[in-house]
């Protein structure tokens, strides 16, 4: 099993303050707050070895995806075109791996399109809808409870257009329901017309799911690959199950950090700023298992998603000179590929001069190291980390780390991480506002 580091690379240097000053935090406090985590990860191993955590025992597994192949291998061989329905964590991790990959008929990508319907905008949502032909488009839908609102919807929405294109008959060739073995509105709607079910696992929360069924089917559908995905996350779970000191867990480093900037630096966001758009996805699954996980009993820092150099544009100056509330984890690859290097007769300019036999990718690169020390040499505290390559090995290995460190913090800050109390009172109005309507 390869070192995680071979994967990525975490620097939280530019986070203390014998480096960036009064913004850091101490060196005393985090070895305080690395301290307290030994329990948490002996807790995490307790469960792993017991099995009561099953998002733990996910990356050593292979069966479970030998046994999703021929679904996946159907809906790639039979359409040009599928839809994912599903919202939050039934489809941000899938998302994020999807994105990470190349154009199709890349090296790693070889699937049908893959559509991520995550919203219930009725205006997009028709229009991808009108635009794809029924006998070519296969929909994957995906609600742990069954009875997701936003989800149902979606279900509800496109089924009629199904049914009237191709008839009822046709239905259970294209479509597969994922959702937990209990009596709930998706099973029964699909026991109505006889389409496939695959069992979500009840005990892996949603935002956890990215390792199970839930993303590994549509990351096969789209022509990825799965074992790579689960090798990183094994490769990360590993080594902090291993580990004898906190401070040896690029987790655990990242959740005591976190929680101390927090606590004893008034630090209430957290800003991921990812400076690739195939790591946008990645930043936006983060936010919701960050805020989902921790925001609770007035716990918790705000998730930030920010892209760069792009937002440079729109934030860096109340980053720099604005209040000094957050910490900045600034994400990135290697140098990227893809465009060719600026001509010297078109750069001849002295003001473009610095452009003359560069490119994109170098541009990116380099703002990216420019911004995160800009942020450090003001004070503000800035976690560098670095992908070897963006891959789906990478792409697993990275899923991991913010999981265990979610997991982490939060037992540093004595809450739960797997449940989400509050929100329950919005959907109970939901409900009631769409009875109410005209």
């Amino acid at each position: 099993m390869k070192n995680q580091d071979t994967y990525y690379h975490q620097s939280i240097d530019n986070c203390l303050k014998g480096t960036i000053g009064d913004g850091g935090l101490d060196e005393n406090a985090l070895a305080g707050l690395l301290a307290g985590l030994r329990l948490g990860l002996e807790g995490i191993a307790e469960a792993y070895e017991a099995g009561s955590l099953p998002m733990l025992q996910l990356p050593e597994r292979r069966q479970d995806l030998k046994l999703l192949e021929p679904v996946a291998e159907h809906y790639r061989e039979n359409f040009t075109d599928v839809l994912i329905l599903g919202t939050g964590g039934s489809s941000l991790g899938s998302k994020a791996l999807h994105d990470m990959a190349r154009p199709k008929g890349g090296a790693n990508r070889k699937g049908p399109n893959l559509h991520i319907v995550t919203n219930v905008d009725p205006f997009s949502f028709d229009a991808l809808i009108h635009r794809l032909d029924c006998k070519n488009t296969g929909v994957v839908v995906i609600s742990k409870s069954g009875s997701t609102t936003e989800t149902m919807m979606q279900f509800i929405a496109i089924l009629p257009h199904f049914r009237e294109a191709l008839g009822e008959a046709a239905l259970a060739k294209h479509f597969t329901l994922i959702t937990e073995p209990t009596d709930n509105p998706l099973r029964r709607l699909g026991a109505r017309f006889g389409l496939p079910v695959l069992d979500h696992d009840p005990k892996v929360g949603g935002r956890y799911s990215v390792l199970s069924l839930v993303g590994m089917l549509p990351t096969m559908i789209a022509g990825l690959n799965p074992e790579g995905v689960r090798e990183g996350a094994e490769a990360v779970l590993r080594r902090t199950l291993s580990a004898v000191n906190p401070e040896d867990s690029a987790p655990a480093l990242g959740a005591a950090v976190n929680v101390g900037l927090n606590r004893h630096n008034d630090v209430s966001a957290s800003v991921m700023l990812a400076y690739s758009d195939r790591l946008g996805s990645l930043a936006r699954w983060y936010r919701q298992l960050w805020a989902e996980s921790l925001g609770k009993e007035g716990h918790g820092t705000t998730p930030v998603y920010a892209m760069g150099p792009v937002d440079q544009h729109s934030q860096l100056q109340l980053w720099l000179d604005g209040p000094k509330d957050k910490i900045f984890t600034v994400l990135g690859g290697p140098v990227a590929k893809g465009s060719d290097p600026i001509d010297v007769d078109l750069a001849s300019d002295p003001k473009l001069d610095f452009m003359v036999g560069r490119t994109m990718g170098d541009l990116m690169d380099a703002s990216r190291r420019a911004t995160a020390e800009t942020l450090a040499k003001n004070g503000r505290p800035v976690r560098l980390i670095t992908l070897d390559e963006i891959s789906e090995v990478s792409m697993g290995a990275l899923m991991m780390h913010f999981m265990l460190e979610t997991i982490l913090a939060a037992n540093l800050l004595n809450v739960d991480p797997f449940d989400q109390p509050a929100v329950e009172q919005g959907k109970v109005l939901i409900r009631q506002y769409m009875r109410e309507m005209g």
